[in-house]
């Protein structure tokens, strides 16, 4: 089967996660973290690299599928000339393991479904040692175990290194697997009713969905896009992924195929906002704690990205024997941006902290000491050249957008002295600096010419992050170098009608071979910035656009290939999600029923 990105879905438990194909197939799913090794990597190979497929054995991709509402609960439905059946998978909340339920239903007349376990540890190198052990399927491998059970009267056996089943069900008839996993020196953790579990999370999921604010046009989209955020958070910490996979490419069969599973601060401000805008200010809360622990430190070591507690060492290094998907190589693990410099970062934590303030959020005692300390870098930091938030390899430049956000840092951090007397700092100074990198970036990243913004200071290249000039207050929505840029970028990186990041084309920008697709995190801001500067009805037509992108089950990845209609890049990319979230807020904030 040609399998695409737009072919998978998403579950999990807030811990992980797993996608789960419209064959039936999980390709891809690492334990007991998102950023753990995958124990199925299908995904970036082939069926030998790990894979769990349960179908109708005369059936390929299934008749039809769907999230039950307001969960992350999926079913998958064939249609077959003996009759119908579906397949319902979730991750229940995890208590003591992680756990994959997945639950065959009769629908009508007696279909034979086949179940076929591929479990291949550490990305799909590592072939596990299988046995019996009461009435389940134990394997072991090094430091990973996991157990399959099964109903007693389902007929198990092993054949070319794998573990199959076979019966029939009719309608009515049920039949649950679980797959738990746990350390393999530890004893097997309790088991879970797959019944049960099922009840709780569909419970669980709707009680959750329940909090959201937002009653405008395309709720159901918004929503979607709220619970695939929370699926990527990471519980335990509060911690939000880019993505739960990595090296799916920008490009098929191109190059430029990267980790995700991690933290990013560049999406701190926007990931706070749509969560306060929609109402779960909880989660606002856990991901502003999870930022200011990870900032805490000497800000000259301030990264870019953080593991999902907020580990620092992410090494970069390539799987060699996984073909990647669509023969896209290298596959990459770890992410070597991690040492970049990129100074937007520190305008992103001033934001996203003076944000948290501004909402009413509970402040922490040493927040504005870090703030401060942040600061102090700032004054002496702010002139050098960058990689900018694309994390170019090209080598660093003086990125307009980076010298935008160290305003961003002066500028809140001089209002929260003005509306905070009971907080000390350098206020003169910083106001001073304030103005001096406003003055900097207006003479030497605007070109008159051509009325626009450029991508860093003395080029001619554009870059679609200075659609955000007007949304962080550097300059007004009707300041007509606002204006012309806008109008210059939806020209020149426009793609298919959506927006690339950067000219890819540019010489020596980001040092990689090869293009990529349009960027829909940025297309989503090109709707805001059209809005903004009152052209409201294109934002909405492009808004109406994009959430025709989403997949069957209304993900997005990270890109979109208009010429091919193909998504791209990691998947589901929450920066995509928030994108989707802030511009409906943004477009139809006075549109909302009840």
């Amino acid at each position: 089967m040609d399998r695409r990105i737009e072919d998978y879905a998403l579950i999990g438990d807030e811990q992980t996660a797993a996608l789960v194909g419209r064959d039936g197939s999980i390709d891809w799913l690492c334990l007991p973290r998102f950023d753990s090794a995958a124990c199925f990597a299908r995904l970036l190979g082939e069926e030998d690299h790990g894979h769990w497929r349960i179908a109708p054995r005369s059936a390929t991709t299934c008749t039809r599928r769907g999230y039950r509402p307001d969960t992350l609960v999926l079913d998958t439905e064939w249609e077959t000339a003996e009759g119908t059946v579906r397949v319902t998978d979730l991750m229940p909340q995890r208590e003591h393991a992680p756990d994959v339920v997945r639950i065959v239903e009769g629908v009508s007349g007696r279909v034979t479904v086949h179940s076929t376990l591929r479990l291949r540890f550490d990305y799909g190198s590592v072939i596990p040692w299988m046995r019996r052990s009461g009435g389940h399927r134990v394997a072991v491998a090094g430091p990973d175990s996991v157990w399959l059970r099964s109903e007693p009267s389902v007929r198990t056996w092993g054949e070319d290194f794998g573990t199959h089943s076979e019966f029939t069900v009719a309608e009515g008839e049920r039949v649950a697997f679980v797959l738990t996993w746990h350390p393999s020196h530890e004893r097997r953790p309790p088991l879970v009713d797959p019944y049960q579990a099922l009840r709780s999370s569909v419970t669980d999921w709707r009680r959750w969905t329940a909090r959201c604010t937002y009653h405008g046009p395309h709720r159901e989209t918004v929503v979607r896009s709220l619970i695939t955020l929370k699926a990527l958070s990471y519980e335990p910490t509060g911690g939000i992924v880019a993505a739960a996979t990595s090296s799916l490419p920008e490009e098929l069969g191109g190059v430029r195929n990267w980790d995700y599973r991690f933290c990013w601060l560049r999406d701190s401000t926007l990931t706070l906002g749509a969560l306060l805008a929609a109402g779960y200010h909880k989660e606002a809360e856990r991901w502003r704690d999870w930022l200011v622990r990870a900032v805490a430190g000497d800000p000259a070591d301030l990264q870019i990205m953080y593991g999902l507690a907020g580990e620092r060492r992410l090494p970069e290094f390539e799987l060699d024997w996984l073909p990647g998907f669509a023969g896209s190589r290298p596959v990459r693990v770890g992410n070597g941006a991690v040492d970049q410099l990129q100074l937007d970062v520190y305008g992103e934590v001033m934001d996203s902290l003076s944000l948290a303030r501004t909402a009413g959020l509970p402040t922490k005692p040493h927040m504005w000491s870090i703030q401060c300390a942040l600061m102090k870098f700032l004054e002496k930091a702010w002139r050098q050249p960058d990689e900018g938030l694309w994390e170019v390899r090209g080598g660093r430049r003086h990125f307009v957008h980076s010298k935008v956000l160290v305003w961003v840092a002066a500028d809140r951090a001089v209002r929260t002295l003005e509306d905070h007397a009971e907080l000390k700092g350098e206020l003169e100074k910083w106001r001073a600096l304030r103005d001096e990198v406003h003055r900097e970036v207006c003479e030497k990243g605007y070109d008159p010419k051509r009325n626009t913004f450029t991508q860093y200071y003395g080029s001619r290249e554009l870059d679609a992050s200075l659609l955000l000039i007007p949304r962080v207050g550097f300059l007004p929505p009707d300041d007509p170098r606002v204006v012309g840029t806008v109008d210059a970028i939806r020209d020149d990186l426009g793609h298919g009608g959506f927006l690339r990041r950067y000219d890819t084309d540019a010489i020596g920008v980001d040092g990689m071979p090869g293009g990529e697709g349009a960027f829909l995190a940025c297309s989503f801001w090109l709707a805001d910035a059209l809005h903004m500067t009152g052209r409201t009805d294109e934002a909405k037509k492009l808004f109406e656009r994009l959430v025709g992108l989403v997949n069957d089950v209304g993900l997005l990845s990270e890109e979109y290939d208009p010429e091919t209609g193909r998504q791209l890049g990691n998947f589901p990319q929450a920066f995509s999600h928030i994108g989707l979230v802030n511009t409906a807020l943004t477009l139809f904030d006075g549109e909302q029923a009840g």
